[in-house]
């Protein structure tokens, strides 16, 4: 065989062959290995048909059981049901008891109404019978009367009202004295101790205020330049500070005259500096005024804040302060303002106290009380009203306001302290010398209460005595019993209050003298 065959045939059989033992080899290991897996399924399916036996019984198990629950649970609710409809058979058997036990109450209520109905129509019939017995009787002995008195039934009638109107009169008058005794004896000694106490307690100096004051002067050679050349320094002076200067005889004295307080104040104190200084001209005397009422102005705030802090009264607005300040330069029937309502604060403080009320509030509303005097003329209206006005553009207390403004009852009072308020100023305003006034308002006050007293029907002589502190009043003892007496006296205090003015209390006493006289002969 030819080489060049020889080489490649031997090596196409010894692929063949090499291929040949690598396929044998490698069934031999996929039987093998086949075998092996087929082995393991075996386990595998083995081990999942036993845990599949395991859950199946299991949740063979889980069903009974949950069956054997539901069982009882229905054979509970069952049984529950069965109680409940036993206890509304039990029920319904005992309200049918009930209804009928009812029915035969009600059957027999109805038996008896019906004997009550027969019997009081039976009885209505009878009182029927009877009233017309009784009308007859009556209308038999009204004619008797008739015939024996003289009189008609109508004239008896206004007889017996005009009687029982009488009798109801002078049983009401006697109950409204009963009463008012009873009133002063319980409420007269404590209200006497409080106003007591109070005044005791406070002991203010009492000033009467002049509408003129007098500067002393050094020599009388200073009238001379105070009078000018010409008089220009005194016309320039009374111009400047709008009062007048009354220079006149009297040794080493000048006098300032004028009715505000204020105006003189300055006066006095710009006089006393020009007189000092020795330099008295127009120009300087206007400087000097003017700077003066500047610094008046300052002490006005100074006075009103040391009135505030001798009462303990704070957070007063500086408009009010300033207008108490300016309280001193003005009087109240020549008593000065200032001090008067200071006073009128103490007083209305110790008797609150005394009361168990607000002592700051009663306090600041006596200061206050007479504010309104401070307000500009040009503003009209009673004082008590504009002061009320003007506490309550400052934001005071409504009780404050209400009490300013009641003090002299123009509106109506709201509380306990614009009594106290209201008494507090009689008081200060009634003590001995505190205030005056002029003879012709004296004899006018004095006449009006007579005359107010007389207007009355069975006044014989009326007197105002004491100054005009008291009234005494005649009357006819045949006309006027007492107990119309009693209301004679409060009808008459009423109407000074509401138709005079004036300082403290008046006391009315109605005084009914009966005599009889007998003769021997």
């Amino acid at each position: 065989m030819d080489p060049s065959i020889v080489g490649p045939v031997s090596g196409v059989v010894g692929a063949l062959l090499g291929f040949g033992i690598a396929w044998f080899i490698g069934q031999k290991a996929a039987a093998a290995t086949k075998a092996e897996a087929e082995a393991r399924a075996k386990s595998i399916v083995d081990e999942a048909q036993k845990e599949s036996n395991a859950i199946k019984k299991e949740k063979l198990l889980e069903a009974k059981e949950e069956i054997a629950k539901q069982k009882r649970q229905a054979d509970s609710d069952r049984d529950s049901k069965d109680s409940k409809l036993r206890n509304l058979e039990k029920d319904l058997r005992r309200r049918e008891e009930g209804i009928e036990e009812k029915l035969a109450v009600i059957s027999k209520k109805e038996k008896q109404l019906a004997t009550l109905e027969s019997d009081l129509t039976t009885r209505h019939k009878a009182i029927e019978l009877k009233t017309k017995e009784v009308d007859a009787l009556v209308n038999e002995q009204t004619d008797r009367l008739e015939r024996i008195t003289g009189m008609s039934r109508e004239d008896a009638k206004k007889y017996l009202v005009d009687n029982m109107v009488n009798e109801a009169k002078s049983d009401a008058a006697q109950m409204v004295k009963d009463i008012r005794d009873e009133a002063r004896v319980n409420a007269r000694k404590e209200a006497t101790r409080i106003v007591l106490q109070a005044i005791q307690r406070t002991a203010s100096d009492i000033c009467v205020e002049n509408t003129a004051s007098v500067v002393n002067l050094m020599s009388d050679e200073m009238k001379g330049r105070i009078i000018g050349k010409e008089g220009r320094n005194i016309r320039a002076f009374e111009a400047a500070t709008g009062i007048d200067l009354v220079i006149d005889d009297t040794p080493e004295a000048v006098v300032i005259s004028g009715f505000d307080p204020f105006r003189r104040e300055v006066a006095r104190v710009s006089l006393e500096r020009l007189m000092g200084d020795g330099r008295i001209h127009p120009a300087r005397i206007e400087e000097v005024v003017d700077k003066v009422r500047k610094e008046l102005e300052e002490e006005v705030i100074r006075v009103g804040e040391n009135a505030l802090m001798e009462l303990g009264i704070h957070n007063v607005h500086a408009e009010l302060v300033h207008y108490i300040g300016k309280m001193r330069y003005r009087s109240s029937y020549g008593q000065n303002l200032l001090a008067h309502s200071v006073e009128v604060g103490y007083l209305a403080g110790i008797m609150a106290n005394e009361l168990g009320l607000d002592v700051n509030l009663a306090k600041r509303a006596g200061l206050l009380h007479d504010i309104g005097k401070c307000v500009d003329r040009d503003i009209e209206g009673p004082h008590a009203l504009l002061g009320m006005e003007l506490t309550k553009k400052y934001k005071e207390h409504p009780l404050i306001v209400n009490a300013v403004g009641a003090h002299h009852d123009d509106i109506e009072m709201e509380s306990p302290i614009a009594v106290l308020v209201q008494a507090a100023d009689s008081i200060s305003g009634a003590r001995p010398g505190a205030r005056r006034e002029s003879l012709e308002n004296y004899v006018k006050r004095l006449q009006q209460l007579e005359s107010i007293a007389t207007s009355y029907d069975g006044v014989t002589k009326t007197y105002a005595i004491q100054a005009g502190r008291e009234i005494r009043v005649m009357i006819e003892p045949d006309r006027i019993d007492d107990l119309r007496a009693d209301q004679l006296a409060n009808d008459i205090a009423q109407r000074i209050e509401s138709e005079m003015e004036y300082p403290g209390q008046i006391k009315v006493t109605v005084i009914r003298e009966r005599r009889s006289f007998g003769l021997a002969k």
